[in-house]
């Protein structure tokens, strides 16, 4: 996945970071197990300080989004719908901080003038948008898996 920042954006560096990552996975484009770039690559690659994408890093491993092992490196943790029996469940205080948030963008449209229905219809366009992403990327992998059990089995 292709992480794209806009350094001129009034939204901090590491938040933008953050949220590209949780898009990629709400998508489908990042699966669990999939490793994400270093810190020191990314911070190379977009020209910013160590400290920013370490910030953006900490947000998803507290959100329980990202798992960091030193040796290793940082990977997608979760999923949606993934069903996978090794991934922690969401935690109380992971929930509570992104219900936080849902109830400020909310107050923010409604301060805006949005009507109640505006924003359901919004929010129901934005899941269907994403469960169409995540369709056409498992699609995908599951081509990329069966051509390389394929090649696999040539071996």
């Amino acid at each position: 996945m292709q992480i794209e920042i806009d350094p001129l954006s009034d939204v901090p560096l590491y938040q933008q970071l953050r949220d590209r990552v949780v898009e990629g996975i709400a998508a489908g484009e990042l699966v669990p197990g999939d490793p994400l770039s270093s810190v020191r690559q990314l911070a190379m690659e977009f020209g910013i300080n160590i400290a920013t994408v370490s910030k953006g890093y900490d947000l998803l491993r507290a959100e329980g989004l990202v798992r960091t092992h030193r040796a290793s490196g940082s990977v997608v943790a979760r999923g949606p719908l993934s069903g996978r029996h090794d991934v922690q469940p969401w935690t109380p205080s992971a929930r509570a901080g992104w219900i936080a948030r849902l109830h400020t963008m909310l107050a923010e449209a409604v301060a805006q003038g949005e009507t109640d229905d505006d924003v359901l219809e919004a929010a129901r366009g934005i899941l269907t948008d994403l469960a169409a992403q995540r369709r056409t990327n498992d699609t995908k992998n599951d081509r990329t898996n069966t051509k390389n059990d394929r090649t696999k089995g040539n071996s």
